[in-house]
């Protein structure tokens, strides 16, 4: 009864999340050795479903008021369009099998990960990129997206590529608070001080100041080691969550860097080592992610209020990379664009030749992002990881 009178974005929760667990049980089931750690598996599995189960209320709103994100290529979804830089996806073959079968500006052939967090939360729309002319009137009302592609934690990673950095996305968000006030204000039913402290903020970046700007210059490779140049992404990471906690934000959610050694793109300039990725590349990605719960904890307990989650990118996409064949695809070592091997933004291009069929067979698109399959599957594990940011 309670599932019939729920939205269908909240029962698309119930149902993903069921699957999930279930999917956990099994494989921890047989993992877990013995009856008694069966029965543990039992225990957790329909905890969890008593606690989902009260998330499924008898309204048809989307479950938080609007969803901010910040970052880098894995969540732009356009911004990169309207600024002056070499890294753009507004032409095909991106696109390809996104909603409307064009370019949007994302670096993906359809959906990001975001985009299917934003369908679970029941939202009919996407947040719009910041920059671009849909990004007026209501349609702000639902969040915005500021993630500019090649952006990074590190500063210069953004000027390398005329990208919009962090703290030049902060600066739009503080514009579009300003705007806020004055759109909701006008519409009778929304408070722009709600929207501000209950919507959800999501902020992905990291990877391209190790893959696009570290790994690649020698002013920073030969001056510090990995570690050293992650202290500095910490240090950045932490003064950005600060700033973000100022203007008000208290639901913030932070992926992890993904396995690095596993893209594509690295394995073929770095080589592959065991388990067909660049072991030394994970290992950097490893020591970071380490880094930053350590960090994303000492947060928490320094800012009153503050529900700040770190959602694990890392294993979830190591375990698709690793075993394609265990979640349905066929590839993972090539991407489906071009030769599979490099190509990303204008390498990835209608010229390139031997870009795949059917994404849906590649856990990559480029030589850097995932395919909409793959982002999918990460969705529905943000979904779960995230409880407690929409709860």
């Amino acid at each position: 009864m309670l599932l019939t009178q729920a939205s269908k974005a909240e029962t698309n929760i119930y149902i993903t999340i069921i699957i999930i667990i279930i999917r956990t049980f099994i494989f921890l089931s047989n993992k877990v050795m013995g009856f008694s750690g069966i029965w543990l598996n039992l225990y957790v599995v329909f905890g969890s479903l008593m606690v989902f189960e009260r998330m499924v209320v008898m309204k048809a709103q989307p479950l938080v008021p609007a969803i901010f994100i910040f970052g880098d290529s894995v969540v732009d979804v356009g911004n990169n369009n309207d600024i002056y830089t070499i890294v753009k996806a507004n032409f095909p073959p991106y696109g390809r099998d996104f909603t409307t079968h064009t370019p949007t500006g994302r670096f993906c052939n359809g959906k990001l990960a975001t985009d299917f967090t934003a369908e679970n939360l029941g939202f009919k729309s996407y947040p719009q990129a910041y920059l671009s002319k849909k990004a007026k009137g209501k349609n702000l009302l639902i969040g915005a997206n500021f993630a500019s592609a090649a952006s990074g934690y590190y500063d210069g990673t953004a000027k390398l590529y005329s990208a919009i950095s962090l703290p030049q996305q902060l600066e739009h968000y503080k514009d579009y608070i300003s705007r806020i006030q004055e759109i909701a204000t006008s519409n009778n039913n929304s408070n722009a001080s709600a929207i501000i402290s209950n919507g959800i903020y999501i902020v992905s970046a990291g990877s391209s100041d190790f893959i696009q700007n570290y790994y690649i210059n020698p002013l920073l490779y030969r001056d510090q080691s990995p570690d050293e140049f992650s202290d500095l992404l910490i240090l950045s990471y932490s003064s950005f969550i600060q700033n973000l906690y100022s203007l008000g934000a208290r639901r913030i959610g932070v992926t992890t860097l993904p396995p690095l050694g596993c893209l594509p793109a690295a394995i073929t300039v770095v080589g592959p080592h065991e388990g067909g990725c660049s072991e030394k590349l994970n290992n950097d990605a490893i020591s970071f992610n380490n880094k930053l719960n350590t960090t994303s904890q000492d947060l928490k307990r320094n800012l009153i209020g503050l529900n700040l989650v770190v959602f694990d990118i890392y294993q979830p996409l190591y375990d698709l990379a690793t075993r394609p064949s265990e979640f349905g695809f066929a590839e993972a070592r090539r991407a489906c664009c071009g030769t599979g091997l490099l190509e990303t933004s204008i390498l990835c291009n209608p010229k390139s030749v031997g870009t795949c069929n059917n994404a849906t067979e590649y856990v990559f698109w480029d030589g850097f992002h995932p395919t909409e399959a793959a982002n999918k599957i990460l969705a529905d594990n943000l979904l779960v990881s995230g409880i407690s940011l929409i709860s």
